[in-house]
């Protein structure tokens, strides 16, 4: 039974330090690409930030933050007399909050480098969660909601964003699939815990948010159409920040990765219209809250 544990928990922090290393090097590409981001995900994260309960002071705990573009929007909300903790597993792009934050002249955001899994926060010390696009990569994403839950004050709240099924995310599939395919592996269950899509299966989501301990718990599905002006432009965000992708295919030698990439722009050319390049993502928010129980 040890040994099985043992086992378990290497694992787990291989594939952290595996996560680590990836957006580690992802990150000035990711970062690059904030504009992009932005415009991409401005819905979904201002309904992120209403879900979760947001509002101005309120002390914010912000879970795989990146580069911190979400941290300044839940900055913006909560003003200076609010605080926001943006937290990641990569030094790199923890950075780049910290630089992105001071920019924005947010003296009230801190950042932190942390494992999602085991914050080192206070408990109940925070009124309010978000984790935009983190959850999924998780290799125990209960055991991060369960972090989440034990630094929520009774009564506080949490929203996640993840993307759903891979038939409501085309690009994403297509770009794996390829991958996979030129690095001749296998086709992976899209479920899998720490992929992309690991989180997109219906029920899913909510069903851990319960575990939790969380009540009132909803998902939201929201079409979020990232438009840019060419296929062109999408490849080169997916070079140069997309980690999951990127790793499959460092594994091939330069002429391989090419022709990968070559077959993905023909594919991902079906969503070209006469606009630019519109390419479909659906996201689920999930929401939820801690019961007011003091004890």
């Amino acid at each position: 039974m040890n040994s099985s544990i043992d086992d378990q928990l290497n694992a787990s922090q291989d594939f952290k330090a595996s996560m680590r290393a990836q957006w580690d090097s992802a990150a000035a590409g990711w970062n690059a690409h904030a504009a992009d981001i932005r415009a991409w995900l401005h819905r979904p994260t201002h309904a992120m930030c209403r879900m979760a309960g947001v509002k101005a002071g309120s002390r914010v705990l912000d879970i795989a933050a990146g580069s911190g573009d979400q941290a300044l929007v839940v900055a913006q909300e909560v003003g200076a007399q609010g605080y926001v903790l943006a937290t990641d597993l990569s030094p790199a792009i923890v950075a780049l909050a910290r630089d992105n934050a001071v920019r924005a002249g947010f003296a009230h955001v801190e950042t932190r480098v942390a494992d999602g899994e085991d914050l080192g926060v206070p408990q109940t010390s925070f009124d309010a969660a978000v984790c935009r696009l983190g959850l999924m990569f998780f290799p125990d994403p209960l055991r991060g909601l369960r972090e989440i839950h034990r630094a929520l004050r009774p009564g506080g709240g949490v929203c996640t964003m993840v993307f759903s099924r891979p038939e409501k995310n085309p690009c994403l599939t297509i770009l794996m699939s390829t991958a996979l395919k030129h690095a001749g592996l296998p086709a992976r269950d899209p479920f899998l815990t720490g992929g992309l899509l690991s989180l997109g299966k219906p029920g899913r989501i909510d069903a851990l948010f319960r575990s939790a301990g969380f009540h009132d718990v909803a998902t939201t599905a929201l079409d979020a159409v990232l438009r840019l002006p060419s296929v062109d432009h999408y490849l080169a965000f997916v070079r140069s920040s997309a980690s999951p992708i990127l790793q499959i295919l460092g594994q091939l030698d330069a002429a391989a990765a090419e022709a990968a990439w070559s077959e993905m722009r023909e594919r991902l050319m079906a969503f070209t219209t006469p606009a630019g390049w519109e390419g479909p993502n659906e996201l689920l928010l999930t929401a939820g809250r801690r019961s007011e129980e003091t004890t």
